[in-house]
This record gives C-alpha cells, sequence and structure tokens, in this order.
C-alpha cells in the first residue's frame, strides 16, 4: 500500500487547519502558496524602483534648455511633379499594370440588341433574381455564393413578339468558378426534362467551353402556343455567356443561337 509523504511543516499546518463545516473554516477558505506571494513582492519592488529612476531622469531634463537640431544634409529637396491631378486616381489607375477591360463596366461588354428588336431591359441583375430562374432557387443561391459569382449583368430583347431573347454575363471571382458553374449547368443539359440532346459545340472556342442546346420538344400547355427553347453557354476567362432563346411560333434554328452566342464572345 502507498502512503503519501507529507512535510514536517505541512503535518502542521493541517492539524491546525480548522475542521470543514465550521464557522473559521468558511472564513479562511482556501490558501495561496507562501512562494508565489514572495516573488511577487520582489516583483513589486523593482518596478518601483524602475519608476522612481524614470521620474527622476524626467525631472532633470525638464529644467535642461532646448538643443537645437542640425540642418538638414540638403536643403529645398525638389519633389517631381504630379503627372495627373489628385482628384484622377481611380481603381484603374492604380492598377493600370493588371487592369482588364473586363474589370472595368461590364454592362458595356453586353452584346446590342438586333435592329429592330424591341429592348426589355439592360443593366445588372442579382443573384437572387437570378436564381428565381432555376428549379431550386435556393440552391441555386447558395451554388453562386460558392462559385464565387461577383456580378450579373443582363439585356433583354423581343422580335416580332414571337422571339424572346435573354442575355446574360456572370462574372466570377477567378477562372475556376466559371469552369465549375458551366461543368454543373452543363451536365444535366442532355437529359430529357430539358435539351434532350447533346447539342453542338460553338466555333471557335475550345471543347466544353462552349455550346448550344435547342430542345427537342416544345412546351405545350392548352391555350397556349407551343414554346421552343434554347440555350447557350460559354466561358470566356472569368465570365460565363448565358443565352436564352425562346420562340413561341414555329422553330428556332440552331445556327442563330449559335451566332448570337459567338457576336457575345467577340465582344468579350
Amino acid at each position: 500500500m502507498e502512503h503519501e509523504q507529507t512535510l514536517p511543516e505541512q503535518r502542521k499546518e493541517e492539524e491546525n487547519a480548522p475542521e470543514q463545516g465550521t464557522p473559521d473554516a468558511v472564513r479562511t477558505g482556501p490558501r495561496r502558496r507562501r512562494g508565489r506571494r514572495t516573488v511577487l513582492l520582489i516583483a513589486g519592488a523593482v518596478v518601483l524602483g524602475v519608476l522612481a529612476g524614470t521620474i527622476t531622469g524626467y525631472a532633470i531634463q525638464y529644467d535642461r534648455e532646448p538643443t537645437p537640431l542640425a540642418p538638414l544634409a540638403q536643403a529645398g529637396l525638389v519633389s517631381p511633379k504630379a503627372l495627373a491631378p489628385d482628384d484622377a486616381t481611380t481603381n484603374k489607375t492604380i492598377n493600370a499594370n493588371r487592369w482588364h477591360k473586363t474589370d472595368d463596366d461590364l454592362t458595356k461588354l453586353l452584346i446590342e440588341a438586333p435592329g429592330g428588336a424591341k429592348k426589355e431591359g439592360s443593366g445588372y441583375s442579382s443573384l437572387d433574381f437570378l436564381a428565381l430562374g432555376f428549379e431550386f432557387p435556393d440552391r441555386a443561391l447558395r451554388g453562386f455564393a460558392s462559385d464565387g459569382t461577383r456580378r450579373i449583368a443582363s439585356v433583354t430583347w423581343s422580335e416580332d413578339d414571337s422571339n424572346f431573347v435573354d442575355v446574360d454575363l456572370l462574372q466570377f471571382s477567378d477562372r475556376d468558378g466559371a469552369d465549375e458553374y458551366v461543368r454543373e449547368q452543363s451536365s444535366y443539359m442532355p437529359d430529357k426534362k430539358y435539351a434532350g440532346n447533346d447539342g453542338v459545340d460553338i466555333p471557335g472556342t475550345p471543347s466544353k467551353l462552349g455550346h448550344v442546346w435547342v430542345y427537342s420538344e416544345a412546351d405545350e400547355k392548352p391555350g397556349y402556343l407551343p414554346m421552343r427553347t434554347a440555350r447557350a453557354i460559354a466561358r470566356r476567362g472569368d465570365i460565363v455567356i448565358e443565352i436564352h432563346y425562346v420562340n413561341n411560333r414555329g422553330k428556332i434554328a440552331e445556327g442563330d443561337v449559335v451566332d448570337l452566342a459567338k457576336r457575345q464572345l467577340e465582344r468579350l
């Protein structure tokens, strides 16, 4: 059996300690180690000594006359003239060496509506508004956030009350986010529920970075004209192009959607 070993001084303190539950025990409480208290007293004395020396030195310096500083070795230095006025500094001038036109106003890069078309709207769109066009808006909104979507520029027009076109430029924080978005959206388009076919590549774009789908089946509802749909997705740098083309009379020519996507890519 192991026995606890105590020093004589410790046993004496334990014998004189009041029993638990007595008034004396409640008033006394746990005791601090005397060694720690000694260290604190020594440290306090050192601090007081340093403080007293500092006050004495300050008092001596206070009564002395100020000493003038030596003159500069090169007086009257000439500063170079500013190349531009102060108010000309912009985010573009600060980042001139790495500025790209896609960092400017994104709406300027949107394709122009063709002659005779009626422009329905143009400008920046919010993420939550764009998410409403997806089957599960809440998932789409989370996807935009995880992919690092920075901003969205959109333009919409109609032609002869039969063709309705919506063009979106989605800019991401980097190419990885843009690639992820293109990959996610392109993965389900061949399903029968959506386009129902493999679509065609956009000429001049790398593999899987530009594609057009014309839906195989029209969306038919009683009392409404058959609705034909086409979709184009392409990436250029950190920007993804999305084009939705809808026709409520006849068919959609695949070449028309491809040409529209090519024109938008050229603007970038």
